[in-house]
C-alpha cells in the first residue's frame, strides 16, 4: 500500500479535530464520516495531499493525515491485547529484525507485532491457536500494509508448545504465557546465532524462561523493560507529564550458540 502521494480510496487515514481527538477510518469512494461534529464526505479527502484541513457539515475542522504505525496500532480494532508501540520498537532492535529475516512468531493476537516486523522486511511463519485472533491479525496486516504483505505472512492454526515445523529460522519471537515450553523446539528450528525473544507481562514468567535457558544451548540472555514518559511543554512551563506508560511487559532475548 502506498505511503506517498495524494490520499487514495482504500487506504486508512487519521482525522484529527481541534480538540486533538483522533479517528481512524478507511477512505471509500462515496463514503461518509459521521460524528457529533457533522458529516465529512470521503470524496473531499480522496485525491488530496496529507495535512489538508476539511470542514464537516457542522463546521468542525479536521486535519487529515496517513496514520503512523503508532496511530494505527492504538486506534485499530483489537481481539487480544496489543503489544504497545514503545515495546514494538524495542523488539525490532532487541531481536535485530532485518529485511528478509526468516521469523517464526507465535501468539499473533491482534497482529500489531506482525505488522511491525513485516514492515521491517521480515518473512513470518506464524502460529496461533485461536482462529478469531488469526483472522484479526491478518486483517490488521492487510489494512495497514496492503494485500501484497500477506505473501510474506504465512499463518496457521497451530500450537507452538507442540513444536515448530521448519528450520534455519533467523528469529523466534513469542507473545505467549509459557514461552519456556518453546525453548527446546526453538533450539531445533533456529540457526546457530539466531535470536529468541519473548514478550511476557510477569517477572515470574521471566524467571522461568531464564531457568529453561540454563538447560539449553541458548546463551547471552538478557531481560529489559521499556518505560515511556512524555513531557508537557507550553512556553516556560516545562515538566514531565503527570501520566506515563509504565509497565506493559518484559522483553527477554537470547542467542542460540554452538554446543
Amino acid at each position: 500500500m502506498t505511503r506517498q502521494g495524494n490520499l487514495q480510496a482504500g487506504e486508512p487515514v487519521l482525522l484529527i479535530d481541534r480538540k486533538k481527538r483522533r479517528y481512524l477510518i478507511d477512505l471509500k469512494a462515496g463514503g461518509e464520516f459521521h460524528s457529533h461534529s457533522g458529516v465529512l464526505a470521503h470524496d473531499e479527502m480522496i485525491g488530496q495531499p496529507e495535512g489538508v484541513t476539511h470542514r464537516s457539515t457542522r463546521g468542525m475542522v479536521f486535519i487529515v493525515v496517513r496514520p503512523t504505525i503508532t496511530d494505527y496500532i492504538l486506534k485499530m480494532p483489537r481481539g487480544a491485547q496489543v503489544v504497545y508501540p514503545k515495546d514494538l520498537g524495542a523488539i525490532l532492535i532487541q531481536a535485530d529484525i532485518f529485511p528478509g529475516a526468516k521469523v517464526f512468531e507465535s501468539g499473533l493476537g491482534s497482529g500489531a507485532l506482525s505488522t511491525a516486523m513485516l514492515r521491517a522486511g521480515a518473512n513470518i511463519t506464524g502460529y496461533e491457536i485461536r482462529d478469531d485472533f488469526l483472522e484479526i491479525a491478518r486483517q490488521t496486516v492487510r489494512r495497514f500494509l496492503g494485500e501484497p504483505a500477506l505473501d510474506s505472512y504465512q499463518t496457521s492454526l497451530r500450537d507452538a508448545y507442540q513444536g515448530i515445523e521448519g528450520e534455519d529460522f533467523d528469529r523466534v519471537v513469542l507473545d505467549l504465557p509459557e514461552p519456556w515450553q518453546v525453548v527446546p523446539h526453538a533450539e531445533k528450528a533456529l540457526r546457530r546465532g539466531g535470536i529468541f525473544l519473548a514478550y511476557t507481562p510477569s517477572i515470574i514468567q521471566v524467571s522461568q524462561l531464564h531457568e529453561a535457558f540454563e538447560d539449553s544451548c541458548f546463551g547471552m540472555a538478557e531481560t529489559v523493560e521499556v518505560l515511556h514518559r512524555g513531557w508537557y511543554v507550553n512556553g516556560t512551563a516545562v515538566r514531565p507529564d503527570h501520566r506515563m506508560v509504565a509497565h506493559t511487559g518484559f522483553l527477554t532475548h537470547a542467542r542460540l550458540l554452538a554446543e
